[in-house]
């Protein structure tokens, strides 16, 4: 029978080996590059983007409110 700390030893031996493959190269190598193509998007966080929808959001309402303001000015001074 297997002693435990041999299949420790070589579960060890097997997690350095992958650890330092040319998988794992690869792998650091795809994320940089992928993190390199994303930060030259001009791109903004979820955050950013909600807070700026809320803001168009705003702007949208207090348009419609001018534009009802400007219509009834306009019909008052044709009457």
């Amino acid at each position: 029978m297997l002693d435990p700390k041999t299949l420790e030893d070589f579960g060890a031996k097997i997690s350095a080996l992958l650890a330092n493959s040319p998988a794992r190269d690869i792998e650091k190598n795809a994320k940089a590059v992928i993190s390199g193509l994303l930060g030259k998007l001009d791109l903004v966080t979820r955050e950013e983007f909600d807070v700026q929808a809320q803001v168009l959001a705003r702007t949208r309402e207090k348009l419609k409110e001018l534009e009802a303001r400007i219509e009834a000015l306009e019909k008052a001074g044709q009457a």
